[in-house]
Order: structure tokens, then C-alpha cells, then sequence
């Protein structure tokens, strides 16, 4: 590693460049316009982007905060509701701690300002503090995302891999971020992650850092940041038990709160395991293998979900959604592929 680049050159540099170019997103104020994004804002935006990229989330932040335009809103929505408007985003334990932020923030009335107290609150770690604190308070606190680790790896040229590099790289950050407009300098950083310093073919030439890169000088721009190789997910497998009453209404289940997909609405089925499933339908009927397969990708596993279907009496009970109120769009995405394969089994009522 070169260590060249001199922190106080930076961020004038980047800001510069931020101030001309800077992303205008639905959870942002233009720079140098001398009024910053709410916390709220920010949090919502923050808890809806880990995981999830930003042409995912847009129409998401949109929507959440025309119907839910405060904090307070939110924390007096009922949770059934967020969930189904958060389906499709995924990782589901983000939705919930989203709610139980939310009344904590209510309860105390308003949002604290220091990363200390930000991370005392439900589903907030030290990313999100940080950034809440930098771009909602102008809180000259350190930022480090995806995006800003590629580009400290790469100003810096350090081939530590990642995950072991994230403490050197995090070191970086913080020696250059600066007490004049940190939180336009946080965003600046991880808008050049998303546009310039990109994972491949990073458009050095344009960019405002390449003086000072020292990677980009060593010539090994575009193999940093190194990563350490990851472990082959395993696969896992399970059965949907996808059901249709008489009357139009559908068979299905509130998954537990805790766990993959909890608090969401579902079909009935299975545990999913690495071994091949057994049959335990939800209810007695006719179960036929619907002769599909849905194929999902979680963060740790590959999940195989065979599906049966059936037609049931009239006065079958269960937890039924009657066909007026069901919406396989506020289903989490693996629901929704399920619904999607086994419809044409069900014939229009």
C-alpha cells in the first residue's frame, strides 16, 4: 500500500465535484442549498437501501412517504399494513425493526441527534447512526457503505481483503472526513462510488480523485477492493400448499415474526431443510404436485420450493383471504413467484 493521498486535498476536491454532479434522489436536498434532509428521511432511506439498490427503493420511499409522510404516521400504522407495502423489498426483519423504531422515535418525540443516542434506538447499527447523524445533523461522522469502501480501497491502494480490510478502510474514511460539510461530503463519497469508482471499469479519467488515487497511478484500480472468497451457499428445500376455497378465497398463513420473512403473509408449508421435504399439508384435501418449482436466493442459502395446489370445499376452515381482498402483490417475492407458477391451476371463478 501507497498511503500518498494527503486528507486535507480531498474533500474540497470531491465536494466540488458533488456540488455539479450529486444524484437527486427522492430522500435528498440538493447541495448547497443550505437546508438538509429530515432524520427521517434519511432513516427511512437508510433502512430501505441495506441490501437493496437505489433503483429498488425509489418508488418504495416514494410511496411509504406519501402514505406515512412523518415518523409519527408511521409509528400509529398498523404493522400488517407496513408489511405489505414493504413486500418485494425483502429481508423482512428490516420491516419490523422499522416499526419498532418508529414508536420508540414517537415516544420520545423526535429523533436524537448524536450517533450515540441514534444507536440506542431498535434496528439502528453504527452505519446508519453515522449516517442519520452526518446527513441529518451535519455531524462530522464517518460513513462507510459498499460504495465508500471501494473507494478508500482504491485511493489508498490496499489489498488487505475484504472483510478483514473493513477496520483499515473505515480508518481512511474517518482520517478525511471533514467538520465543514460532512453530510454533503458523506453523500458525495458514496455517489462517486455509484458513478465513477464503479466495481468494474471505474471511469477514472472523469474523476475528481484521480490525482491523488495512488491506486489508480500502481495501475490497480479495477482489482480493489480484494475480497476473500465466500463459501458455496447450500441448498435447501420445502413445500408451498397453495390453496382456493370455492368462494374465490385463498388458503394462507402469517409467518412468525422472527425469521426469514417474518410477520409476512404466506402460503402454508414446510420447514425448509437440506434434506428432500416431507409432505405435511396444512389441511386435509386433495393435493396435487403442481409440477413447478419455485427457485429463490437468500442471503446464506438457495431455497427449492415445490408446490401441491388444491381446490377446497366451501366450508373448509383456516385463515382464508377472500379473492377481493387478495393482492399477490403485497406478497414477498418468494410468495409471489409461487402464486405466479401455480395460477393457471386455478381456473377464474
Amino acid at each position: 500500500m501507497r498511503d500518498t493521498a494527503a486528507p486535507a486535498e480531498i474533500a474540497p476536491l470531491l465536494l466540488e465535484w458533488y456540488d455539479r454532479h450529486a444524484r437527486m434522489l427522492p430522500w435528498r436536498v440538493p447541495p448547497q442549498s443550505g437546508a438538509r434532509a429530515g432524520p427521517y428521511r434519511v432513516w427511512l432511506s437508510e433502512v430501505m437501501l441495506q441490501q437493496t439498490t437505489v433503483a429498488a427503493v425509489k418508488g418504495y420511499f416514494e410511496r411509504f412517504t406519501a402514505r406515512w409522510p412523518t415518523v409519527e404516521a408511521l409509528a400509529a400504522a398498523d404493522d400488517a399494513e407496513v408489511m405489505a407495502e414493504w413486500a418485494g423489498l425483502g429481508y423482512y426483519a428490516r420491516a419490523r425493526n422499522l416499526m419498532r423504531c418508529a414508536r420508540a422515535v414517537a415516544a420520545m418525540g423526535g429523533f436524537p441527534r448524536t450517533r450515540a443516542e441514534l444507536m440506542e434506538l431498535p434496528g439502528i447499527g453504527p452505519y446508519t447512526a453515522s449516517a442519520i447523524a452526518a446527513i441529518a445533523f451535519d455531524a462530522p461522522e464517518t460513513v462507510v457503505d459498499g460504495n465508500v469502501e471501494r473507494v478508500m480501497a482504491r485511493l489508498f491502494d490496499e489489498h488487505t481483503p475484504l472483510p478483514a480490510a473493513k477496520p483499515i478502510l473505515i480508518d481512511h474514511a474517518a482520517r478525511l472526513t471533514p467538520q465543514m460539510r460532512p453530510g454533503d461530503y458523506a453523500q458525495a463519497v458514496m455517489d462517486l462510488g455509484a458513478t465513477i469508482c464503479t466495481p468494474r471499469n471505474p471511469a477514472c479519467g472523469i474523476c475528481p480523485l484521480r490525482v491523488p488515487c495512488t491506486a489508480r497511478a500502481a495501475g490497480t484500480a479495477t482489482r480493489l477492493p480484494q475480497k476473500t472468497r465466500k463459501a458455496a451457499k447450500p441448498v435447501r428445500f420445502g413445500i408451498a400448499y397453495i390453496g382456493q376455497r370455492a368462494d374465490g378465497a385463498w388458503l394462507m398463513e402469517r409467518r412468525p415474526d422472527r425469521g426469514l420473512l417474518g410477520g409476512t403473509l404466506g402460503w402454508p408449508g414446510t420447514d425448509w431443510r437440506e434434506a428432500a421435504p416431507v409432505e405435511a399439508p396444512p389441511i386435509p384435501a386433495d393435493w396435487q404436485d403442481a409440477g413447478a418449482e419455485v427457485r429463490h436466493t437468500f442471503t446464506h442459502f438457495h431455497l427449492r420450493l415445490s408446490l401441491r395446489v388444491a381446490r377446497l370445499p366451501l366450508a373448509t376452515e383456516g385463515h382464508f383471504i377472500a379473492a377481493e381482498e387478495f393482492d399477490p402483490a403485497q406478497l414477498p417475492t418468494l410468495m409471489r413467484k409461487a402464486h405466479a407458477l401455480a395460477a393457471h391451476h386455478f381456473t377464474p371463478l
